[in-house]
């Protein structure tokens, strides 16, 4: 599609911006809420520590700083985090705005760069300019911009934009820290003033020179910035669990149905689980045989039971619910407890017709395993899991931290309204669009605060059980990236969770309770290792 004038004005030669482009045509407006500026959102409602005192620290000259914007187009073209069409000039521009104000003693330039060759071409023209240190904002989430900024030593702050680059931000971010790059810094908080205070360090590092590193200054502010844990006592919530013997034994009696593409393959065994690996066309064909009165019925029952159905067509749900049939029909078929689809790759293909969030739901909630992304470790973990709790589902998740209030969130479009199993009591469900292109039917379930949940991945090729636990707090509702957002603070050492998401991947599995005990048990009877990463 050809660009407007206007378009081809912004975006110049490599990605750069000059002042009076980006004002004019970002224009001004209020701070948004959703990337933590000047909001009235959860960091701004936090009890915050005291900020760091850099203010009257001497400066010899202003430090000329580059914001430099990791992301795909000003304008969002696909379906990603935060939603397809999301315009991110006014947040480009805010960013600038706010720091300009808050920090005048520094001078910013900027740019934007969508991966490593753009990001190359700013760094060339950079070497003719007097640049004191680059602030990285990760806007989308897989943008490769910061690593070769990274590289040329200079002092680089990488901040994360929250539901919209965060799982990059997260597996960069860790794999920085594991190659200790002493000139990386990183800040993750949806309060505003946090950002200034992690940026003001670049002047401080340009005063002390080579006595100190970014990154040590930037821990230093992000550690007093973090509030200390609160009240993390939760409400009693009993579990009757199988023996991890008994439950290894059920794993291996166990069967997984992976959609992953229109090919299928081999059988594969994934800890002791049974994994058959059958194409698109298999799962569409028991799509269309579903009956679709039977249908209606199922898409009447979710309509009634949803606390809300927004932007959903009744139609949709009807398609919604015969995708939830025809894998009923192919569980019962191939005997199996599990099924995950590549889904997005699947629809958008038109390998498939039906996006499975609803019927994922409805099979966690009946102790089933629904699982997304055809993730074939978080499957295994969900089935492991749910196997030993006696049906408690699993929530697959893209977890995002922030600061501001020392909170995790686990975000997705598919969860259980039936956390603490089949028989339990069931909380309050949304039916709403598939969050990243607003198509379909998905769920936001808000799950019930108070209770300590498990995070879990179990890796067969690592020999090792991941494991973290937090409190759930509440439910978020910012419109961006995946509907369900279980709020939570983690029981431990949060700054110790920035460290495994290059090994590990974006995603963890969350479930309901206590399963420390019986996680490290399951591991034992596997002959695997408990790695704690909080």
């Amino acid at each position: 599609m050809a660009k407007s004038k206007k378009s081809q004005g912004y975006e110049r030669k490599s990605g750069l911006i000059r002042r009076r482009e980006f004002f004019q045509h970002c224009g001004r407006c209020a701070l948004l809420a959703a990337a933590g500026l000047a909001t009235g959102k959860s960091g701004s409602q936090a009890q915050q520590p005291a900020l760091l005192d850099l203010s009257s620290l001497p400066v010899k000259k202003k430090a000329r700083v580059r914001l430099l914007f990791a992301l795909h187009r000003p304008r969002q073209d696909r379906p990603d985090w935060p939603n397809l069409g999301f315009d991110f000039r006014p947040v480009m521009e805010q960013y600038l705005s706010f720091l300009e104000k808050r920090l005048p003693e520094f001078s910013f330039v900027t740019a934007t760069a969508s991966g490593p060759e753009e990001t190359a071409r700013i760094l060339e023209e950079d070497r003719e300019k007097d640049i004191d240190g680059y602030v990285v904002f990760q806007l989308n989430c897989w943008n490769r911009v910061v690593q070769p900024v990274v590289e040329t030593g200079q002092p680089v702050l990488y901040v994360d934009f929250q539901y919209g680059g965060s799982g990059g931000f997260l597996v960069y971010t860790a794999s920085l820290i594991r190659e200790k790059k002493e000139n990386f810094g990183f800040i993750c908080s949806s309060e505003p003033a946090h950002l200034a205070e992690a940026v003001r360090t670049l002047s401080l590092l340009k005063d002390q020179g080579q006595e100190t590193s970014l990154a040590r200054l930037v821990e230093q502010v992000r550690r007093k910035l973090t509030p200390a844990p609160g009240y993390l006592t939760c409400y009693p919530d009993p579990l009757n669990l199988l023996s991890p013997e008994e439950t290894l034994y059920r794993m291996n009696n166990s069967t997984i149905l992976l959609f992953r593409d229109h090919k299928g393959g081999e059988p594969l065994n994934l800890a002791g689980i049974r994994v058959l690996n059958l194409p698109f066309s298999e799962l569409n064909a028991a799509w269309e045989k579903a009956d679709r009165e039977q249908a209606r019925e199922t898409a009447r029952s979710w309509w009634k039971k949803a606390a809300l159905v927004q932007n959903v067509k009744f139609s949709e749900l009807v398609n919604s619910a015969a995708m939830y049939l025809g894998m009923r029909q192919l569980l019962r078929k191939y005997q199996a407890m599990a099924v995950t689809i590549n889904c997005l790759g699947g629809f958008y293909g038109g390998h498939i017709q039906a996006y499975p969030c609803l019927g994922f739901h409805e099979l966690n909630n009946q102790g089933l395993v629904g699982a997304c992304e055809a993730d074939l470790r978080s499957t295994a973990t969900m089935v492991a899991f749910s196997i030993m709790t006696g049906g408690r589902p699993g929530y697959i998740s893209d977890p995002v931290i922030d600061i501001a209030g020392r909170h995790i969130i686990y975000a997705h479009c598919v969860a259980s309204n039936r956390v603490f199993g089949p028989d339990g009591p069931a909380n309050p469900f949304e039916i709403l669009t598939h969050s990243e292109d607003r198509q379909g039917a998905s769920v936001r379930s808000l799950m019930p605060a108070g209770y300590l949940t498990t995070s879990l991945e179990i890796d067969q090729n690592r020999r090792e059980i991941l494991l973290h636990q937090a409190k759930a707090v509440g439910n978020s509702f910012d419109d961006r990236a995946c509907r369900t957002k279980l709020v939570a603070e983690p029981v431990g050492d949060l700054e110790k969770l920035f460290t495994m998401w290059d090994l590990w991947g974006w995603h963890r599995v969350t479930f309901y309770g206590d399963l420390k005990p019986a996680a490290a048990a399951l591991a034992s009877v596997l002959g695997y290792r408990l790695v704690e990463e909080a």
